[in-house]
């Protein structure tokens, strides 16, 4: 296990490539909206995770901020991990199989860029804790006092209560720290229901009832948490909008669905040849996982939890490329809970020490290509933001989405056009917005009417911009004043 969440910690370590990082460390510091118009009311559902963030950027910077970064992915799977390996030894059969850790060492090597720095790793840590001690928590309120001896009832019953507490305080937080907290309580639904099914009517004596009905408030107290913040009813509601950016029932989220990566689904991003590898290996993992938990749920109702949450989990990698990060932790739980008995002890423990020794190798090897400020250059514009900073001008600036969190960070004095928060824009607004791509003359009217005298795209990474960096680099009231290996910026003559 030692060994597993090692690896996790060190492939953990590369630069920030997630955009959203810096709006969010932006809003720490400051609310942020950019100077076109924003959706109302705005619920701040990532207060808690801005601020613990933009905490430690401000302790140790982007280096810092990484190195916390894998620590926390490093939690994730040791809490996931503990179920499926066993407590104090039961299991060290099935955790000593060395193929089971090569393949789980695999997993985390290939899917390594999906451990970003994102409000996510939190939900899954928090969403560790369930996994250990809500199933735990309901089977001891449901069975009632029959579950404990009774020379120890009353220190188990101050156990019980203090778990049940601390899980509402976390709950509680957990609504500040990203909008997935639902998961936390359908995840304690599910058990609640495992639970019930294991201590049925026919086993279940008529004074326990109290026990069932202590069991369905504590769960029901884990619904109504978002409640006791100031945003109350909008912040309990704030994930059925996260359901509509994933399925795209709206317009406007029906544009965030098919036109933002991550939230298309891996099948999708095979088809148009994004990712090849990875999205190749997301839908045949996704697919495995939720067939192999039905096969699983239909020969018996031992372990309902795990195989349902892995089947959930299974169709919602399916249904978008982000989501695959909710299933990997059950994937490598489950990978060294398999009995892999393909060949002698012997010969696995050679094969695993060479495949782990190869991916340490790919992944030192990768180290250089990072400096010491660990950030992604490709990604955000570093340099370009510098330029700006040093040149101020009198207009609006247009940018590319994804750079908009990290200039509202590093230059905060220069309103933006837009960030990774699509949530907060209509559907007009993006039609308008993707227009400029597929319709370049467009945006040299809109700059005209609206008063933008910059604009700051990126050259390599994303290459939505092509048609309209050419008709600017053509315009003859556009200057090309800033260019480095990544961005270019346009300034009005």
């Amino acid at each position: 296990m030692i060994l597993l969440l090692l690896l996790a910690v060190l492939f953990a370590i590369f630069p920030l490539t997630d955009t959203d990082i810096w709006w969010h460390m932006a809003c720490a510091r400051e609310w942020v909206t950019a100077w076109t118009p924003v959706r109302g009311p705005v619920v701040n559902v990532h207060e808690y995770f801005q601020q613990v963030v933009y905490a430690v950027y401000c302790a140790g910077g982007a280096p810092l901020l990484v190195a916390f970064k894998a620590l926390l992915w490093g939690g994730v799977f040791a809490l996931f991990l503990v179920p499926a390996v066993g407590r104090r030894g039961r299991n060290a059969r099935v955790f000593g199989n060395p193929l089971a850790v090569a393949v789980s060492a695999v997993l985390l090597f290939v899917f390594r860029y999906q451990m970003e720095m994102r409000p996510v790793v939190f939900t899954l840590l928090f969403l560790g804790v369930y996994w250990n001690a809500v199933p735990w928590l309901l089977a001891r309120l449901v069975a009632g006092e029959k579950a404990v001896p009774d020379d120890k009832r009353a220190a188990e019953c101050a156990k019980t209560c203090l778990v049940a507490i601390a899980l509402l305080v976390l709950q509680w937080l957990w609504c500040r720290f990203q909008g997935l907290y639902v998961l936390g309580p359908l995840f304690a639904l599910l058990c609640l229901a495992d639970a019930l099914f294991r201590n049925r009517p026919a086993r279940l004596p008529a004074r326990r009832i109290a026990s069932v009905i202590l069991s369905a408030a504590f769960v029901a107290l884990l619904f109504a948490m978002p409640f006791l913040h100031e945003d109350g009813l909008r912040l309990f509601l704030y994930p059925f909008g996260l359901l509509d950016r994933l399925l795209g029932l709206t317009p406007s989220a029906a544009i965030f669905a098919s036109e933002i990566a991550e939230n298309r689904s891996p099948l999708t991003l095979l088809l148009a040849r994004e990712n090849v590898l990875a999205s190749s290996l997301m839908v045949v993992l996704a697919v495995f996982g939720a067939v192999y938990a039905v096969m699983r749920l239909v020969r018996s109702r031992e372990k309902l939890v795990l195989w349902t949450t892995l089947f959930v989990t299974a169709v919602l990698a399916l249904v978008a490329e982000r989501n695959f990060v909710l299933l990997l932790p059950l994937l490598v739980a489950m990978a060294c809970s398999l009995q892999l008995g393909l060949m002698n002890r012997s010969r696995a423990y050679i094969v695993s020490v060479v495949i782990i020794a190869c991916l340490l190798g790919f992944w030192a090897k990768s180290l250089t290509s990072y400096d010491k400020h660990m950030v992604a250059y490709q990604r955000v514009p570093v340099n370009a933001a510098a330029w700006m900073a040093q040149h101020p001008h009198s207009g609006r600036l247009f940018n590319d989405d994804r750079a908009g969190g990290y200039l509202a960070f590093v230059n905060p004095r220069d309103s933006i056009y837009m960030d990774g928060r699509f949530i907060l824009k209509s559907a007009e607004f993006f039609a308008r917005y993707l227009s400029y791509a597929r319709e370049p003359e467009t945006f040299l009217r809109d700059a005209d009417s609206l008063g933008v005298d910059r604009a700051v795209f990126p050259l390599r990474f994303y290459a939505r911009w092509g048609a309209l960096l050419g008709v600017l680099r053509e315009s003859p009231e556009w200057d090309a004043c800033h260019v480095d290996d990544f961005y270019i910026v346009f300034c009005k003559k």
